[in-house]
């Protein structure tokens, strides 16, 4: 069950979150609060995936809400939608650029699509976990949406993706910002460019007067001639690599002359998102036509791409290859946090496992029972580790419980896959007896 909490109100905004949840009985359901300190308790405690944050609701401070997030993204990672008073609000909260934020609606725009919004991540489920609940490191997916000329599903599908790399390991939270600003400028130029064919003087005359963009790309979404067009995301996410496509369906445009204009006049107030992508992605290359662009990425490697909040001060500890963390049957009740690098685990001599930023913690059970070490902890080339004795992180625990839950739903997580596992073992060895 995926918890919304929604921090409003509002009895429009809380009725829309209500029927909408109503429709995935079996999978959404919401908590509704009105006070800001009732609201932080509870993203602290249950730690919420999606998080409606109304600042129509005047006795709320969102700003302090999103402050809480922000101190700690490695916990209160993404998710947030938030629903506004007017256009101009929107256009104020867009301009902050928070990269844990999907959607920025107004309220009749949130009563029209919210349910739209919830369709999409339930189809979408596995872009929607805590840090630690899920082990996806080194698999590859790939997969493509397709929308239309909605400004709000650009933010949302651009975010969404974003947001994903990062919470599992394969970009750090600067590259997660320059991310944002490349796809945003590349799915904008399709919207604008390509499918609506808002020329460069259109756009221009509009800014220079003041002008809604939005209400410029809702009216030209209008028009016949453009009113069918789609624009497709297409991803190849991997192991090493990761790659993205977005496509159009407008005429294209001479590539290769704007990026040489843009290169050339840094002033002009847009135009820029070719020169300015090009900057931080890998790679990237049109089709001839000029209709779809394709960038690639390099993922992070073993290595965390935050590091939670609480836990910057304690000591980090570096290893290098062979390098022995703990021995099998010493008594250490330290806790490591992953920061960098692989383990490998020994138990009676044997290679149990290996593990990466991706499994957190080492010795959580010898930290948590209090007894002796279970395995054999050995460096697999350069490491990094967060060093956090059991006297100091119980003192952590006190101050901040939230931390202590979340080490609670990760141990049972882990224990959940690991009894998944045990029985499709014993099914399989069952079917060969």
């Amino acid at each position: 069950m995926r918890k919304v909490l929604t921090a409003s109100s509002n009895k429009i905004i809380i009725n829309t979150v209500k029927n909408a949840c109503e429709l995935y009985p079996a999978f959404f359901a919401t908590d509704i609060f009105d006070t800001t300190e009732e609201i932080i308790r509870y993203i602290d405690y249950e730690l919420p995936e999606i998080k409606v944050i109304d600042f129509t609701s005047e006795n709320i401070d969102c700003d302090k809400i999103l402050q809480n997030i922000a101190d700690d993204t490695w916990l209160h990672y993404g998710g947030v939608i938030a629903v506004c008073n007017s256009h101009k609000q929107v256009e104020e909260i867009e301009h902050r650029k928070n990269p844990n934020i999907l959607a920025i609606q107004t309220v009749g725009d949130f009563q029209n699509h919210f349910t739209r919004i919830l369709r999409i991540l339930y189809q979408n489920q596995r872009f929607l976990f805590n840090r630690g609940m899920r082990d996806i490191i080194g698999s590859e997916e790939s997969a493509s949406f397709t929308f239309g000329n909605d400004p709000m599903d650009c933010l949302f599908y651009t975010n969404f993706l974003v947001n994903y790399l990062y919470n599992t390991n394969r970009i750090s939270d600067g590259e997660r910002f320059s991310l944002q600003m490349t796809f945003s400028e590349l799915v904008t130029n399709a919207l604008e460019h390509g499918n609506l064919e808002i020329d460069y003087d259109t756009k221009s005359d509009w800014l220079n007067k003041g002008g809604n963009m939005i209400q410029l790309i809702r009216e030209r979404a209008k028009d016949p001639r453009y009113a069918k067009r789609r624009i497709k995301i297409s991803y190849n996410i991997g192991r090493t690599t990761s790659q993205f496509s977005i496509a159009d369906d407008g005429n294209g445009f001479n590539w290769r002359e704007r990026l040489a204009k843009a290169e050339a006049d840094e002033s002009m107030l847009h135009g820029r998102g070719i020169s300015l992508s090009k900057s931080v992605v890998q790679s990237m290359t049109y089709n001839e036509k000029g209709n779809e662009v394709t960038f690639t990425i390099a993922n992070l490697r073993n290595t965390s791409s935050a590091v939670p909040g609480k836990m910057t001060q304690f000591e980090t500890v570096e290893y290098k290859d062979k390098d022995v963390v703990c021995r099998e049957g010493e008594y250490s009740n330290d806790l490591f946090f992953i920061l960098s690098g692989r383990f490998a685990v020994y138990a009676n001599n044997k290679l149990a496992t290996v593990l990466t930023p991706n499994d957190l913690f080492i010795g959580e059970m010898a930290f948590l029972l209090n007894d002796r070490r279970t395995a054999t902890i050995l460096a697999v080339g350069d490491c990094r580790l967060i060093r956090i004795p059991k006297a100091d992180f119980l003192l952590m625990i006190r101050k901040n419980p939230h931390y202590g839950i979340f080490l609670s739903k990760m141990l049972a997580q882990r224990l959940l896959r690991q009894t998944n596992q045990t029985i499709e073992l014993k099914k399989q060895v069952g079917e060969k007896a």
